[in-house]
């Protein structure tokens, strides 16, 4: 494992993307203490206070898994995350707001996104990006329903030895899942809303739908109030948080 860290830099992930990932180890991790242009999901700008939170990105070499089933990484490293918060003692359960972002009590602490580049029938890289709010105790007005470690436990904590621990139960789940474990009952298992109805907006439309389960491309099911049978990908639909 190899980690490289930066005082600042605009994004990590647009870091990694720029490099010949070729020649880039697999798992190799590049911190940047600060991140000036950070990204999330949809295109959205992920906030992080300087030297308060963990974030870095990840490049992987997955080529064991086919194209058409990458999602299964996603799951991996949503699940490795859940693993370190309850490695933690984090007094409530973490869940998974699918696809990939980690919320406690309702509340965000964790985003990811992964990029993947396709050779052939398999994956030939993947940058994997994690911003998770470790001592952040303020945010900024716009951010909707933030949290962080020290919010959750009132204690602070050192950003290298974490990410260490971090590291260890994502290498945990990538090996897992290079060994042909499949993440996905897991994943079910801490997904947030599964089985419950809540509210949505889909294609433009505020809906009541229930999560009934994913498929094999990551897809979110859902049925709706009307009986509607509902595959939805990311830009398709966004859960309206109370």
């Amino acid at each position: 494992m190899t980690i490289l860290s930066f005082d600042s830099l605009e994004s990590t992930n647009r870091y990694c993307e720029a490099l010949d990932l070729d020649q880039v180890e697999d798992f190799s991790c590049f911190w940047a203490l600060e991140q000036t242009a950070g990204i999330g999901q949809r295109g959205n700008h992920w906030h992080s206070a300087p030297r308060q939170n963990l974030t870095f990105s990840l490049v992987l070499h997955p080529s064991f898994l086919p194209a058409d089933r990458q999602f299964k990484l996603t799951e991996a490293l949503s699940l490795a995350l859940c693993d370190l918060l309850s490695s933690l003692r984090i007094p409530q359960s973490s869940l998974i707001k699918w696809p990939n972002d980690i919320f406690v009590d309702g509340h965000k602490i964790c985003g990811t996104l992964v990029s993947t580049r396709l050779q052939g029938t398999s994956i030939a890289s993947a940058v994997c990006g994690i911003g998770l709010n470790v001592n952040e105790l303020h945010f900024p007005e716009w951010i909707p329903h933030p949290t962080s470690l020290s919010l959750l436990t009132g204690l602070q904590y050192e950003l290298e030895p974490l990410l260490h621990q971090l590291l260890a139960c994502i290498a945990k789940r990538y090996n897992d899942l290079k060994s042909g474990l499949d993440p996905e009952p897991q994943y079910l298992a801490h997904l947030l809303n599964l089985n419950l109805p809540a509210r949505y907006i889909y294609n433009g439309e505020t809906i009541t739908a229930t999560i009934t389960g994913i498929d094999p491309h990551g897809r979110l099911l859902l049925t709706a109030a009307d009986g509607r049978r509902l595959s939805c990908g990311m830009k398709q639909i966004a859960l309206l948080l109370p």
